[in-house]
């Protein structure tokens, strides 16, 4: 059937799809009793038809429905703020929901998004299948996803930071200092962010003519607890790393417990450099060397770009990725053997 040059009408869906104007409403509403063969016809028709419910309700109350990974992790809490502050300077609610542990979400979600019929949804952290990305496509609501877990659609739009650049200022600055053997603990491989940091982390490695060696880089999920125990794994090695490239603040923060277990100081015996700048990253003993992520900026941009995407569906295959930047603190220093050599 051809595309429809303009929106149709409920009783028109009806038609096309052979069923009741009530069976429509359910499925529009996200209710049960309708069978999966007939949702999916029905969903198909008002995507292809562009169907969108109209209320004075919505108009009156815009919505962005939020899903968000660990929402009490201090990344989701920083990352929400500002979502919450952007959404506030564009009068528009906010709906949080809260992920699974597998970054999805929880069950009948969908259902009650479409219920809800928000102007847009935003993922932190978080990924969608593809029936639930179509179902929302199907009723007009935009998705935008930020800092994505797997590796989006290329019709789905995501923001996210210079992950590849960032992994590459942390290394570098380890090695500028005399450093030349350096650990990381990476995140989640099927993440792009976690792939990107450590590609530029090997790319750092390479261009100093270093080798990228397997027992230094260690696996996580950004984790406080992974730092812990992967940081305490490195720093045991017969021939332990001088510094840490901790792919996360929480990382890092389980690395310097891990160091003083072993009786170790940083910056004196090892180095650390975290990723992201959260606030808690001043607070550490030593303060944190770290990436600085623009999470304001990423809140932003989201916000933005899904309140677009209605009016400008080419920017549905939108990746921004907002530029990173290297603050030094106090837990990286050059190595005691550099030091030496120096006096």
């Amino acid at each position: 059937m051809p595309r429809a040059t303009s929106r149709a009408t409920l009783f028109e869906v009806a038609a096309l799809a052979d069923v009741s104007v009530s069976t429509v409403s359910k499925v529009l509403n996200g209710r049960a009793g309708v069978s999966d063969e007939t949702r999916a016809r029905i969903e198909a028709l008002l995507q292809d038809h562009r169907y969108q419910q109209r209320s004075g309700k919505r108009q009156a109350a815009p919505l962005l429905d939020v899903l968000c990974y660990e929402v009490d992790s201090p990344f989701g809490s920083e990352v929400l703020a500002s979502i919450e502050q952007s959404t506030r300077q564009q009068r528009i609610g906010m709906v949080l929901s809260g992920a699974t542990e597998q970054a999805t979400p929880y069950e009948h979600w969908v259902d009650d998004v479409l219920r809800r019929q928000p102007v847009g949804v935003v993922l932190i952290a978080c990924k969608l299948s593809a029936d639930d990305r179509q179902r929302l496509r199907s009723r007009n609501i935009p998705l935008v996803m930020v800092d994505p877990a797997g590796t989006p659609a290329p019709d789905t739009p995501s923001i996210g930071s210079a992950d590849w650049s960032g992994g590459y200022q942390a290394t570098r600055h380890l090695i500028d200092l005399g450093h030349t053997r350096i650990g990381i603990i990476t995140g989640p491989a099927d993440m792009m962010a976690s792939t990107a940091r450590l590609s530029g982390y090997r790319a750092a490695l390479d261009s100093a003519g270093l080798t990228s060696e397997p027992e230094l880089i260690r696996p996580g999920h950004f984790h406080h607890a992974d730092g812990l125990e992967q940081g305490r794994a490195l720093l045991s090695l017969p021939d332990r790393p001088t510094a840490i490239f901790a792919s996360s603040d929480l990382y890092a923060l389980g690395v310097y417990e891990a160091a003083r277990t072993l009786g170790l100081s940083i910056p004196a015996d090892l180095s650390v450099v975290g990723y992201d700048d959260l606030t808690i990253a001043q607070w550490a003993g030593p303060p944190l060397t770290t990436v600085h992520v623009p999470l304001v900026a990423m809140a932003e941009q989201a916000v933005r770009l899904v309140m677009r995407l209605n009016d400008e569906p080419e920017m549905a295959f939108s990746r921004i990725d907002i530029d990173t930047t290297l603050v030094v603190r106090g837990s990286t220093a050059a190595p005691v053997a550099a030091r030496n050599i120096s006096n």
